[in-house]
């Protein structure tokens, strides 16, 4: 009874465990994804504002703005597309390493932009947007150029798989129209025939008489010497009971 109790227990607060653990891993999914809800959203009203600014405002606001847009959508779409090649082609972990060590030089250039968006002594800002523009200009390259090698090698794999598949295409439609042997195209042999029934084998033959039919002699046949027939004489016939006395013939 105490086993089975401790046993009942058990299975309790393994569940319970169980129950807590599945628990805290669906909270921390909702929260990874709100967070990521949240983190897009933000982006998507910080590009609407920098893509106004830069439209909307003139002289180093309007054009600091344009550099924050144009470095964030580089870097943006070069890490989707290698996050997406990725998945299928294993050889790009090497520029995915390049990319993140990119990146760290992309959010600290946009760190910088957004304060100076913020700062108020313009003349200052104007002086140091040269080298902005530089940077911006050097990290939204390297990142273009590693966004359209791996198109480039995506699209390469993918003309070279359509290349062989077209040969393979023209070599079946080609064995397909190949009608005029069809058995030797199918690989069709004639079946081997059966072999012949073999001959009855003859008994061997007599020479003295070669192909004469005999019958079985009687006892009372000698051998060799055929019995003639003659009439039973009616004197030594075996008289029976139930026949009657043949009558002497009378003369006239």
């Amino acid at each position: 009874m105490e086993a089975a109790i401790t046993i009942l227990a058990l299975l309790f607060f393994a569940f319970v465990a169980l129950g807590v653990y599945v628990g805290v891993k669906a909270v921390r999914a909702t929260k990874r994804g709100v967070e990521r809800t949240i983190n897009q959203a933000r982006r998507t009203v910080e590009d609407t504002t920098l893509r106004a600014k830069s439209y909307g405002q003139m002289g180093v606001s309007g054009e600091l703005a344009q550099l924050r847009l144009k470095l964030r959508t580089s870097m943006r779409a070069t890490q989707e597309a290698l996050n997406a090649g990725a998945a299928e082609d294993a050889s790009l972990s090497e520029s995915l390493a390049l990319f993140r060590r990119l990146s760290a030089h992309g959010h600290e250039l946009d760190d910088e932009l957004r304060r100076l968006e913020r700062e108020p002594d313009r003349s200052t800002v104007a002086a140091l947007m040269p080298g902005l523009r530089e940077r911006t200009e050097r990290i939204a390259h390297s990142a273009d150029s590693l966004r359209w090698a791996a198109r480039d090698r995506a699209q390469k794999f993918a003309e070279d798989d359509l290349d062989a598949l077209s040969a393979q295409i023209d070599m079946e439609a080609g064995a397909l129209r190949h009608w005029s042997a069809p058995d030797e195209a199918a690989g069709v042999t004639e079946p081997k025939p059966w072999p012949a029934a073999p001959k009855p084998e003859r008994p061997a033959q007599d020479p003295e008489g070669a192909g004469a039919q005999t019958w079985p002699e009687t006892e009372a046949e000698s051998p060799g010497r055929p019995q003639a027939i003659t009439a039973r004489d009616p004197r030594q016939q075996t008289a029976y009971p139930w026949q009657k006395t043949a009558r002497p013939e009378t003369s006239n």
